[in-house]
């Protein structure tokens, strides 16, 4: 699986001087956890991009923002403007879409480019957790609180259908062509890309195309240039990164590293 973390300007991190906790899990599919505490603060924009995972936030203490309480962002293929004031505390919880749709019940076409709340998709069982996990008393209780919370509904819930997973996995995973991927589940490219759109939220391109982006950011550290780094993702040349970068990012890769 391709990093799923937020691909921001480094402006916008530094901003926001709140303070991280993250913690693994148990759980097939979860890919981490991060807790967060933001002290109260003035309304300051954030850039969500568009991630490898949906992401589920459940709300401690929830600040004045333009997207839902305990919000569940599913696949995007764009960047989200959300505006936040006042001071926040909670946890947000990386899904891959398998898991996702195990733990929803539901086509994640449903919450693609969508903010949703948690209870809308899990009724008083989020308001629940989220108390509870505002009660615990430090961060590792917390997590293992939502490992005990999220492993039996995962492994129990429904499944992606084996061809439209593999094909995730292989997108994710590789820079595998969508032709040949179908090709490596036994469907067209057009059936595919339906199925894929229904139970996963976006179209097999778009999913290669996130997952290229943060495989070229998570190797930026090591690159000697752009124009290495864009061969070495799959990118035809330096302004097809580029493009790729400003078009599900908004912002440059320049803009990204010194912002």
């Amino acid at each position: 699986m391709t990093e799923w973390s937020l691909v921001v300007p480094r402006r916008e991190i530094t901003a926001s001087r709140g303070r991280h906790f993250f913690g693994g899990s148990r759980v097939p599919g979860v890919l981490d956890y991060a807790g967060h505490e933001f002290p109260d603060s003035a309304e300051m924009p954030w850039r969500v991009t568009p991630l490898g995972a949906l992401t589920l936030i459940l709300d401690f203490e929830a600040p004045l923002r333009s997207v839902p309480r305990s919000p569940v962002l599913g696949l995007r293929d764009r960047p989200l403007l959300v505006s936040q004031a006042g001071p926040a505390r909670g946890i947000t919880i990386a899904l891959t879409p398998p898991a996702a749709h195990a733990l929803f019940g539901l086509p994640l076409r449903l919450l693609a480019n969508a903010s949703v709340s948690a209870t809308d998709l899990l009724g008083r069982d989020a308001d629940l957790l989220a108390e509870q996990l505002a009660s615990a008393p430090d961060w590792p209780a917390r997590f293992a609180l939502l490992d005990a919370f999220l492993l039996p509904r995962i492994r129990s819930g429904p499944a992606l259908a084996r061809p439209v997973h593999a094909a995730w996995h292989r997108l994710t995973s590789s820079a595998i062509r969508v032709d040949a991927a179908a090709a490596e589940v036994g469907w067209t490219r057009q059936h595919l890309t339906a199925r894929f759109r229904e139970e996963i939220g976006l179209s097999p391109r778009t999913v290669g195309r996130i997952a290229r982006l943060h495989r070229a950011v998570s190797r930026l550290p090591a690159a000697r240039s752009w124009a290495e780094l864009a061969v070495r993702c799959g990118y035809a040349d330096q302004s097809h990164l580029n493009r790729d970068f400003r078009s599900l990012t908004g912002c440059t890769p320049t803009e990204y590293v010194t912002g």
